[in-house]
């Protein structure tokens, strides 16, 4: 069993990076050098998904444009003998792997936007993955733990990971019956409580496995606040037709939708980057120690 289609719902208009997004993609914002996006994508081909469903808007060209061939471009790098660029670049859609873009035409929610990839998945266990969440791991990609599980248990399967308490009312909560180190199986989802009255700080993530049973228990959800279909309602509605699991992820999660989350990714990957990681650690060090002898003045 392996998870062979992955949806990717980018329609949504990223307001918060504003103007940097007002005429490009938050998707494409970098990290570092690769688009949030391709994090992603390349996240759910390191689980086994061979074709990428990205539902899109009218604003979303640029991640259409980032994911064709650019032939020219890597004629020139050719030619140049910028082997390792021209090696990158073709790298960012590998040899195999197939896009397929739908337009979510009215901006009706994540429920909604899911409900879209029908035509493209089918009657197939599929994978979601937010590219908001960007998540770094040093065991294994986020969704190829996931798909161990699915691999297992052959049902549903939803991301989590604890939050402070204080921050419940930002996330679907799970009420859940522990079955094995970091899995459980969920008893209750509640959308965005109140910490008074939230079930757990268990919160789920960007990442799902999903059966396709969802489509017709999406189509049955009524649109909530903001005419919105939520993803939440429907997986409740599954969950009294067969299991759906919980996954305590190995990895770090960066909310990339928020100014800090996208800052705090573009620090800690930088660190990390194999060519100015050492570069950009010594800086910092330089900048802190700065700082600190202005205010030691």
């Amino acid at each position: 069993m392996r998870i062979r289609k992955a949806v990717f719902p980018v329609a949504g208009l990223g307001t918060r990076f504003l103007p940097a997004t007002k005429a490009s993609a938050k998707e494409i914002l970098p990290v570092v050098d690769k688009p949030l996006v391709q994090y992603a994508v390349k996240e759910a081909i390191a689980a086994g998904a061979e074709e990428m469903i990205f539902i899109t808007s009218h604003t979303k060209n640029s991640i259409m444009d980032h994911f064709d061939r650019d032939y020219e471009l890597e004629s020139l790098l050719e030619k140049k003998g910028k082997q390792e660029l021209l090696e990158a670049v073709r790298d960012v859609l590998p040899p195999g792997i197939t896009c397929a873009y739908i337009r979510q035409a009215d901006a009706m929610g994540l429920g909604h936007a899911i409900n879209c990839s029908l035509p493209a998945v089918g009657d197939q266990d599929f994978a979601v993955l937010l590219a908001d969440d960007l998540i770094a791991s040093s065991f294994q990609p986020c969704m190829a733990q996931m798909q161990r599980v699915y691999q297992e248990y052959g049902t549903s399967v939803l991301a989590v990971q604890r939050v402070p308490w204080e921050d419940t009312g930002k996330y679907g909560i799970v009420e859940v019956e522990p079955i094995g180190p970091g899995l459980s199986e969920i008893r209750a989802i509640v959308e965005k409580p109140d910490p008074e009255t939230a079930p757990s700080n268990l919160a789920v993530v960007g990442r799902y496995i999903l059966t396709p049973r969802i489509f017709r228990l999406l189509d049955k959800v009524e649109p909530g606040a903001g005419g919105e279909i939520q993803l939440t309602d429907a997986i409740e509605a599954l969950m009294g037709e067969q299991t759906v699991l919980a996954y305590e992820f190995e990895g770090t999660r960066y909310d990339c939708g928020s100014k800090f989350g996208y800052l705090k990714a573009n620090v800690e990957i930088g660190l990390q980057h194999h060519e100015i990681g050492d570069e950009f650690r010594a800086y910092l060090r330089e900048l802190t120690a700065s700082w600190g002898d202005e205010q030691a003045s």
